[in-house]
């Protein structure tokens, strides 16, 4: 089953059950992968889906961040669990340890040698961890081993 198909299931039970914060996360999803179909002029398929899945993931994790940072707990809360569904549609993450080995190899790949390097090795780290890592935190992984 499509992704797609998926989310507008879990849209339906989650109204039928009334869950609030699942039922609202949802329809912003469907609302932001609408507005990704009509400005692209085609049906999404699955990648297109879980790029907007990570936009939104994005913009949640940003907000909680500046929630915080302004004391507004109860919103930065809000958008958690918005967040924790939004999550539960990507593919499981790797771990540090497994992006670290991934970093390694396309460094020496790409026969990296300092900073100047590092958008090649992003771009390529992207293309190859797409959906399963973080782009900050393979940012990190590959800023790290670069100035060791």
């Amino acid at each position: 089953m499509s992704l797609k198909k998926t989310i507008f299931q879990q849209l339906t039970a989650a109204t039928k059950a009334k869950d609030a914060v699942r039922m609202n996360t949802l329809r912003m999803l469907r609302a932001a992968i609408k507005n990704r179909e009509v400005e692209l002029r085609t049906e999404l398929d699955d990648q297109e889906i879980l790029r907007v899945i990570r936009t939104q993931i994005k913009q949640h994790r940003d907000s909680i961040h500046h929630f915080k940072e302004g004391g507004r707990s109860d919103l930065a809360k809000k958008e958690e669990q918005e967040l924790t569904v939004l999550m539960s549609f990507m593919p499981e993450q790797l771990s540090e340890e497994a992006i670290a080995q991934t970093v390694t190899r396309v460094i020496e790949e790409l026969d990296a040698k300092d900073m100047r390097d590092m958008g090649r090795i992003m771009k390529t780290l992207m293309a190859r961890l797409a959906g399963s890592a973080d782009g900050k935190v393979v940012s990190e992984i590959v800023r790290s081993q670069l100035s060791s």
